[in-house]
């Protein structure tokens, strides 16, 4: 096992989680099997009860486990799957060593730091660092491990010494060392500044590591004096300065890192060479490069925009939604549109923001009338409810795509409540602004459908706590975790989201049994020649797939393996008999699928639901829940009919979502929001419509 650690020197929130990402990115482009450790040295034993103002997003895992949202980096930009063991705390080491002690595992010895809690960090690190993590079920080669915080934190000094130990028991060959520095410029003098690098790198040599790579986070590329001056004064050879400057996306970064060698550097310092790696993960791992290089190629390279309202109550802080933006900018770039996010303080679009600062109010809801797309993310707490209340009102009256997510779901239950059940739903239309806004205050507060999280007083609770989740102890004890979705029979005749989900898993069967795009159109005619929007909504999901693995001959003859890699739409491809057959078996089993309750598992973190007893009630005015939960009380997806896509999920689509895989829903809402929705059935390959008009955006 091979270990390269990540840590930070002179601030925090420079990067590392990023660095670490790309550089677990880079081998696996090797055709290793990367695993990755975040260390947060904070007392709390997971992040749950943290506020994302201050820590950022919360990410869940499949197992429930609320952590870092490093973590979701790692999970993207690897393709992988991890566990809450993958998320050091300081609360859950010293749980586990006061545990011992309780126990009696410690009998006759004094408990100590040194020892104990540097000997219960490398334990853990070496048992979490074997936990397979991807579809091949093996034990990873190597673990990217980031320390959280900065050099000489002291809440951070058991790890410095628990890592220092640890490279000697797993051996300097196997065990690297990045250290990510920030090298600012004054804004008088104008100057790259390498002082604060120098001494950070002096800090960590003085707590017994040497950094391998100094990564330089910096503005523009570090000029080649400044390169060698760090190289100097840090004791390091120039290759082992990078200089990792600002730049456009994220996705560079590995590109960037690939460029200044740093993988040729890995691959010496690590003895990379002397594993054995399998031909077919070698090629997988340059398929992979490939891939993330026409990535970055087709980001960059994009004219057509399409915009977005995400609105929230935690917009000073982006990264307080760090997923939902990452899954926007996957589906975005999967539909060839460059993202452009309004983002929107749910409290602005509000009558008392109106009152306090009309130029605020003013410009929220220019973005909103603006905007091609509404989104209302998860959050806990009244505030700023009111506006999203309104925002989904304006996205349903006036046909814009509107995605909810968790709390946004919850909210578009209480829109329609109100306003089209009449649990008080009249909303007052202020004629000087052409705004929807809540009547709060001309009826008594309790009247109006609310949740029970916001107004327990309320006569209409339409969304309650579930009766299993703790009223009195906050942390780990909401719904978590991957849990299964099934859609209702028959919605697969006429739901977006439901289509959408269907086809996905029709493009893994592809990816899978390495199918061709020719033969699969032709198996879908046969299939599904009545339905339409299926048939073009596929065309459109190959199209954008721009590379699949497959299986058969090329026109030319040339023997293709099954991580071979062609061009869907440019290049023809005749596959084998088996493979059709293949595919033929495949889309039979999806004919049985679609005819029954199609069920998908996604990742939750909520402790109120739609209240079951008004369901039948907002369904017969037209809010359909077309997925529930395995026991079908519990509702998990709500769509209309009569509109270009109005979705809300209980779920958490966004913590699926990656770079090169976008998943359905955020895709279709992109779509959507494009005007990009098929409109009729088109004959011939790779052709679809584009209805830049398919939803008006009035001010009515």
């Amino acid at each position: 096992m091979k270990y390269v650690l990540i840590l930070g020197g002179v601030i925090s929130g420079i990067g590392k989680g990023v660095i670490a990402s790309s550089t677990g990115l880079l081998l696996k482009t090797l055709g290793l099997k990367v695993t990755a450790i975040k260390i947060d040295p904070y007392i709390n034993v997971d992040a749950g009860t943290m506020n994302p103002i201050e820590h950022g997003e919360i990410f869940v895992l499949n197992d429930g486990a609320e952590v870092d949202l490093d973590l979701g980096n790692y999970e993207r930009f690897l393709d992988i799957t991890l566990t809450r063991d993958n998320n050091i705390t300081s609360g859950k080491i010293f749980q586990t060593v006061i545990e011992k002690e309780r126990r009696g595992d410690y009998l006759g010895q004094n408990v100590q730091s040194v020892p104990h809690v540097t000997d219960a960090i490398q334990n853990w690190i070496e048992r979490v660092a074997k936990i397979p993590v991807d579809q091949s079920s093996q034990e990873p080669d190597i673990c990217i491990i980031e320390l959280g915080g900065t050099i000489g934190d002291f809440e951070s000094a058991p790890y410095i010494e628990a890592l220092r130990q640890f490279q000697y028991r797993v051996g300097r060959e196997n065990f690297a060392v990045i250290q990510v520095s920030l090298v600012p410029v004054l804004g008088v003098v104008g100057e790259q500044k390498t002082k604060p690098t120098q001494a950070t790198v002096r800090q960590l040599r003085a707590l017994g590591l040497k950094p391998d790579l100094i990564a330089c986070r910096c503005a523009q590329a570090l000029e080649s004096r400044v390169k060698a001056k760090i190289s100097t004064y840090c004791r390091v050879d120039l290759e082992q300065v990078l200089s990792v400057q600002d730049v456009s996306s994220t996705y560079k970064v590995p590109l960037l890192l690939k460029e200044q060698g740093t993988l040729n550097y890995l691959r010496k310092r690590l003895q990379l060479d002397k594993l054995c790696i399998s031909p077919k993960n070698c090629e997988s791992g340059e398929a992979l490069f490939r891939d993330w290089k026409t990535l970055t190629e087709t980001h960059a390279s994009l004219k057509k925009t399409v915009t977005i309202a995400l609105v929230g109550k935690y917009t000073y802080l982006q990264d307080s939604y760090l997923s939902v933006t990452q899954a926007l900018e996957h589906a975005s770039i999967a539909c060839e549109r460059k993202l452009i996010i309004k983002w929107i303080e749910a409290t602005d679009l509000e009558l008392e923001t109106k009152e306090n600062d009309p130029g605020k109010y003013r410009e929220a809801w220019d973005n909103i009338f603006a905007a091609e797309g509404i989104l209302v993310p998860g959050g806990f707490g009244h505030r700023g409810t009111e506006g999203k209340i309104a925002a989904a009102k304006w996205a349903r009256e006036n046909k814009v795509p509107y995605l909810g997510i968790c709390l946004g779901l919850q909210i578009a239950v209480i829109e329609f409540a109100r306003d089209v059940c009449g649990l008080i739903g009249k909303f007052q239309i202020d004629n000087d602004d052409a705004v929807p806004q809540s009547t709060i205050g001309i009826c008594p507060k309790s009247k109006y459908a609310n949740s029970e999280e916001l107004d327990p007083e309320t006569d209409h609770k339409v969304i309650v706590y579930m009766p299993e989740v703790s009223r009195t102890h906050l942390g780990g004890t909401m719904r978590l975790g991957l849990r299964p979705t099934k859609f209702q029979d028959g919605s697969e005749s006429w739901s977006k989201i439901c289509e959408y989900s269907i086809l996905n898993i029709r493009l893994v069967i592809i990816e899978f049994h390495g199918l061709d795009i020719d033969n699969f159109i032709s198996s879908l005619d046969k299939y599904y020649e009545s339905d339409e929007r299926t048939l073009v909504t596929a065309r459109k999901f190959l199209d954008i797939q721009k590379e699949n693995r497959i299986n058969g001959t090329t026109e030319n003859g040339m023997k293709l393996t099954e991580t071979s890699t062609i061009r869907l739409g440019k290049s023809n491809t005749k596959i084998t008999s088996n493979g059709f057959r293949v595919l033929e078996n495949s889309l039979k089993g999806m004919e049985s699928v679609r005819s029954s309750k199609t069920l998908i598992e996604e990742r939750h973190r909520h402790r109120y639901e739609v209240n079951p007893v008004i369901v039948e009630r907002l369904e017969t005015q037209g809010l359909m829940f077309v997925g529930r939960d395995e026991t079908g009380d519990r509702m998990e997806i709500l769509e209309l009919k009569d509109h270009p896509f109005f979705v809300a999920t209980q779920y958490h689509p966004e913590y699926l979502s990656r770079p090169l895989k976008p998943v359905p829903t955020f895709f279709g809402f992109i779509q959507a929001s494009a005007g990009m929705m098929p409109l009729r059935k088109i004959n011939g390959i790779n052709k679809h419509l584009s209805n830049t008009n398919s939803h008006t955006h009035t001010k009515t």
